[in-house]
């Protein structure tokens, strides 16, 4: 007999909670006799909120939990940001399905005091808050005179320890402000020429059991193809630097019908060092091309900035 009856894996935050139900609410308007439970599941990311993140190591640091649960059939699948989810998947898990990408850009979130500003009008010495080294080190070349602080917690705490005074900006996903209609928070929007964005950022990921096809029939419906070829050129390009989402390496890409332009880059911690590099191609050879364009970057001289990188971080917590 057909199963038609699932449950859905999620974080506990009001962001991956949001996310989670969109994903609810489009499997059951695609298949309203179906029922679409939701089970929220604490991970190590969310627990662990006083250490930076590149301290914890990133290999499944908000995946993990939920991955257990898909292997011991207490869920049916889970809902992801995709830059989130390392770039080797435990034994016997696919990705089911990416949805349409919303916005991938970083913003700028100002304290109310720098309203109207952007943020190549901060002072010198401003504190600007962010989790990610690949935000840190791409700002900290165009903008050496700010200083970068890091921050923990959900959105909400982010915006408050902003607003109480702890930093004067902070960086995050506009993904994340807009899927929580905080757009009016976005102080600026950095083009991408100057912050490349985080592998798979801006995009919703279902992951499954590779062996439950029905599932995967039904994931198929809110699968978006370009979505889907784009994140894996990127997540091949991720998994060819052998870098994980804690480490400062960034993407762009853009689609073009049948046509994929992608763009990497890897970076010192520091930001003084940069190699970047692009490519382009058919989507059906997304994968083929990250792998190339990572081969690329690292023989132009990446391998030597991501040694040092891992050196630093320390390599084992690091690589998926």
């Amino acid at each position: 007999m057909e199963r038609k009856h699932f449950k859905i894996g999620s974080r506990g935050s009001q962001l991956a909670l949001h996310q989670t139900n969109f994903i609810k609410m489009e499997l059951e308007k695609l298949f309203p006799d179906h029922i679409f439970d939701v089970e929220v599941i604490k991970t190590k990311g969310d627990k662990i909120l006083d250490v930076a993140l590149s301290k914890i190591g990133d290999k499944g640091l908000f995946t993990k939990e939920l991955e257990e649960k898909l292997m011991d059939l207490s869920i049916d699948c889970a809902v992801h940001s995709l830059k989130d989810i390392p770039t080797q998947l435990p034994p016997g898990l696919v990705v089911g399905a990416i949805c349409d990408r919303h916005i991938a850009e970083d913003c700028v979130v100002m304290n109310p005091k720098h309203s109207g500003k952007t943020i190549d009008m901060l002072p010198a010495g401003s504190i600007i808050g962010s989790s990610s080294l690949r935000r840190i080190a791409q700002l900290r070349r165009t903008f050496p005179t700010l200083v970068f602080k890091d921050v923990r917690g959900n959105l909400n705490t982010r915006l408050k320890k902003l607003d109480d005074g702890e930093y004067d900006a902070l960086i995050l996903a506009v993904a994340g402000l807009t899927r929580l209609g905080l757009d009016d928070r976005i102080s600026q929007t950095l083009p991408t020429s100057m912050v490349y964005y985080a592998v798979g950022q801006g995009a919703l990921a279902i992951e499954c059991r590779a062996d439950d096809d029905h599932f995967l029939t039904l994931l198929n419906a809110i699968n978006h193809p370009p979505t889907r070829a784009a994140c894996d050129a990127e997540r091949s390009f991720l998994r060819g630097v052998e870098g994980g989402c804690q480490i400062p390496v960034g993407v762009w890409s853009t689609v073009n019908g049948d046509d994929i332009l992608l763009r990497g880059k890897v970076l010192s911690l520091d930001g003084a060092e940069e190699v970047k590099g692009e490519i382009s191609g058919k989507l059906s050879d997304a994968k083929a091309l990250g792998l190339q364009l990572a081969q690329q970057v690292r023989a132009n001289g990446g391998e030597a900035i991501l040694k040092e990188v891992f050196k630093t971080l320390d390599r084992q917590h690091l690589v998926d």
